[in-house]
């Protein structure tokens, strides 16, 4: 049962106070020095001088960022062909900024009430992600709840039996279940169809997936890496301060041991992404202080590819429902999140801006607030949707275009790493992908699927 939250929870240590001025931090940005924490407050708050944010101050900010992003990587604008193949549902860590997770115990065969969320074996992750392939993808992306009965492979497995308490170790077999996740190692092998990309593993699915053992973060993901994967996504990140988490997410992985997995990740040579999870309980302090730890990853590994600020969507959650939170971040604050993470992360290239948490006018905003890569066709997407998004599932590259080029902006096909590029010719229609295994400049949808799921659902 979920605690309540308390007025008492919701005083913290960090503050956006500082000693530094937002001139003078401002001044550092434009200089392009490294800025500090406190530079990152005061550009996050445009000034802790005042009250509210200071709307000629944060064009400022905004300008900066994006004379930043040109210098960085251009006018491209860049997206990936690719897929949401989220396995389960299931879930039984209780975080409260999540309306994707069904409990876990829902699923099971003798449950006295239905689940209302699912599961999918490997083989129908595998025709999943084959059909989509088939249609030109270049990645598949998958993020999951922790299924009380998944292990990462046969021997991890043996050792969950085996252990003398699964109730302290999260773990239930399978048998248990109508229907069984399989394994980690299963679902990767099972999605890595024809070569595809395959995008998935948080360090919280990390965590899970060597529970109940003394492995460490690589042995995992060196047999996950074995198995297929190709790189990891940073989400359960969410805000990387233990007295935010400690109110947000207390089930999940602290925040040295979520650092502990994204390091393991590199030290395999896994590429990855790292995110935010932002406008909820925290502040600007601990904003300024995620972005210190990312930065610092990022000196010692080197891997990450590009920093993905996702703006809490709160409807439908527990803060929401318990009255903990009553909206999410303002546009102020999401375009200032951009900004400031293109000025501070001197070490990320890209930086990108989230249609699905923006909406599509806002999205194209962030693209001059320092953003250059506007996310993926995304051909399903599950978790911001449950959580109450309304910014649909599916872009087309025909999308892509027409919103790029009415920017003044170049649209950019690209593989997962960035290393592949293919620049579009908006003068060269139909607008399909070329870079994933079997594109063929085809477009993902017909018009009949995309008119299709266009239409409302039936009541």
């Amino acid at each position: 049962m979920e605690r309540p939250v308390t007025e008492a929870d919701l005083t913290f240590d960090h503050v956006p106070q500082t000693d530094q001025s937002f001139e003078n931090a401002l001044e550092k940005a434009r200089d392009g020095d490294r800025l500090t924490v406190d530079d990152a407050i005061e550009l996050f708050t445009t000034g802790t001088d005042s009250e509210g944010i200071d709307q000629r101050r944060k064009e400022r900010v905004l300008e900066a960022a994006d004379r930043r992003r040109a210098e960085v990587v251009g006018e491209e604008v860049t997206f990936v062909a690719n897929l949401n193949n989220n396995v389960t549902t299931a879930c039984n860590v209780g975080c409260l900024f999540c309306n994707f997770k069904d409990a876990a115990h829902t699923f099971e065969s003798d449950a006295e009430v239905e689940t209302a969320g699912f599961t999918k074996t490997p083989d129908e992750s595998r025709e999943i992600v084959a059909d989509a392939v088939d249609r030109g993808i270049y990645e598949v992306t998958s993020v999951s709840g922790l299924h009380p009965a998944f292990a990462l492979d046969a021997e991890h497995r043996e050792i969950l039996e085996a252990h003398p308490e699964p109730k302290e170790i999260n773990y239930k077999p399978p048998e248990r279940y109508d229907t069984s996740p399989g394994t980690y190692t299963d679902q990767i092998a099972a999605m890595s169809v024809d070569g595809v990309h395959v995008h998935s593993m948080t360090p919280e699915e990390a965590y899970h997936a060597r529970r109940g053992t003394d492995w460490s973060y690589e042995e995992v993901f060196r047999r996950l890496k074995d198995a297929g994967l190709d790189t990891v996504p940073g989400t359960a990140a969410e805000i990387l301060v233990e007295e935010v988490r400690d109110v947000i997410c207390p089930g999940k992985i602290g925040t040295e041991e979520w650092l502990e997995a994204m390091e393991a990740a590199a030290n395999v040579g896994l590429g990855m992404t790292a995110t935010i999870m932002y406008g909820h309980v925290e502040n600007e302090a601990h904003r300024a202080l995620h972005l210190k730890r990312i930065r610092d990853l990022q000196d010692r590994t080197g891997n990450i590819t590009e920093f993905v600020p996702l703006s809490f969507i709160h409807q439908n959650t527990p803060l929401f429902e318990h009255d903990v939170v009553s909206s999410g971040a303002s546009i102020d604050e999401d375009e200032l999140m951009i900004a400031v993470s293109r000025l501070f992360l001197d070490n990320v290239d890209h930086v990108q801006s989230s249609w699905v948490k923006y909406g599509d006018e806002q999205g194209l905003k962030m693209l001059s607030c320092g953003a250059d890569d506007y996310m993926g066709t995304i051909l399903s997407e599950e978790i911001t949707t449950r959580a109450g998004g309304e910014h649909g599932e599916f872009r087309s590259f025909e999308d892509y275009v027409e919103m790029i080029t009415s920017i003044g902006r170049v649209p950019v096909e690209r593989s997962t790493d960035y290393e592949t590029r293919r620049v579009i010719d908006p003068e060269d229609p139909p607008f399909g992908p070329q870079l994933g295994p079997k594109a063929d400049g085809t477009p993902l949808l017909t018009a009949d699927e995309r008119a299709e799921r266009a239409l409302p659902a039936d009541d």
